[in-house]
């Protein structure tokens, strides 16, 4: 079986090398020589391991088109359905601080609360055990992602953090109920105060970009106003001064959820304006009409400073704020985002 030489150049010019056979797909060879990179699905359906390969050839096995961007150029490809068929240079969308070198930490937890809130929305909690060292620190960055794993049972799924890094081991998740979903089954059917799970990481690239004090917009469909709300808290907890929106978007009204704690958030961080956007609203509702990009777009044509823009829903969602980010000048690197399917 042929071996073939993989370098990697992250977006700070950083560069990591490693070797993968033909045979084996990119996220794999690369975890082998201990480095983790951004990933969730590890299937070829979310698009957390797009990367560009600038050089060499490829073989890209199965995976949902849908994952990767639209307007992917030639050498657009998920890294864990990606086989070399060639050395490979590839230029990651991320910084080097990414990416983690070492090994994925698993932990036990326990469930400490499991909530419905709202437009087929849970909140669960959870609190870490005691690792080796007698603690419970739940150490992230926001906008990171953890693996959920029921103990004995082949169900684990990947949840965006909702809270933020703290001592006493709290992890917080905002979880849409999928219909036949096994993860969302569990939850719906099983889940409850006290049983255990298995949380593997944290993991992923989504976050906070350090660009001086240029505005920062949010942009969340559903679920995806998780990592939003951990890197808005984050804000609030070092007092960060940028101006800040939020557009949160939902089919209908009463799919709205967390309005209460983005409330509570902005009497911590009062430069935030949320713009809550409702695609198919009743005659009684008195805020956007229209979708999270409707709004952005509208938002953008009076922008006096462009803003970084951070995008986190499916596909759909991210694409068309993309677009329009682009069409009114936003430069690419200033737009980050984390896409997701359902599972």
């Amino acid at each position: 079986m042929n071996t073939h030489a993989i370098e990697l150049t992250t977006r700070d010019g950083e560069r990591l090398r490693f070797e993968c056979a033909s045979d084996r797909n990119l996220l794999e060879a690369a975890a082998d020589a201990h480095i983790v990179l951004p990933a969730q699905c590890g299937q070829g359906n979310c698009g957390t391991c797009y990367a560009d390969v600038t050089h060499g050839n490829f073989t890209l096995g199965k995976h949902n088109p849908a994952a990767l961007p639209d307007g992917a150029d030639e050498g657009g490809t998920l890294l864990c359905c990606t086989f070399p068929n060639s050395d490979l240079r590839i230029s990651l969308p991320f910084d080097h601080d990414r990416i983690l070198i070492g090994k994925i930490q698993v932990r036990n937890a326990e469930i400490t609360a499991v909530d419905a809130v709202g437009g087929n929305t849970i909140r669960l909690e959870l609190r870490l055990s005691p690792d080796e060292d007698g603690g419970s620190v739940a150490e992230f960055e926001p906008g990171r992602f953890m693996e959920l794993e029921v103990p004995g049972q082949a169900i684990k799924r990947a949840y965006s953090l909702s809270n933020t890094a703290n001592w006493e081991g709290r992890l917080e998740f905002l979880i849409r109920l999928q219909p036949g979903g096994l993860f969302s089954t569990w939850l719906r059917e099983q889940a409850a105060v006290g049983q255990a799970l298995i949380v593997h990481g944290p993991k992923g690239a989504f976050g906070l970009y350090e660009s001086g004090l240029r505005p920062r917009w949010f942009v969340a469909g559903g679920t995806g106003l998780a990592p939003m709300l951990s890197m808005l808290r984050r804000m609030a907890e070092f007092q960060e001064p940028h101006p800040a929106r939020l557009y949160f978007g939902a089919n209908q009204a009463e799919d709205l959820f967390c309005q209460t704690e983005l409330k509570a958030l902005q009497a911590e961080l009062p430069q935030l304006q949320v713009i809550f956007c409702v695609w198919k609203p009743d005659d009684s509702w008195p805020g956007f009409c229209g979708t999270p990009v409707d709004a952005l777009a509208q938002d953008l044509e009076d922008a006096t400073v462009l803003p970084d823009i951070y995008l986190c829903g499916p596909p759909a969602l991210i694409d068309a704020a993309e677009a329009a980010a682009r069409a009114k000048g936003v430069p690419d690197k200033q737009v980050l985002s984390e896409r997701f399917l359902p599972a």
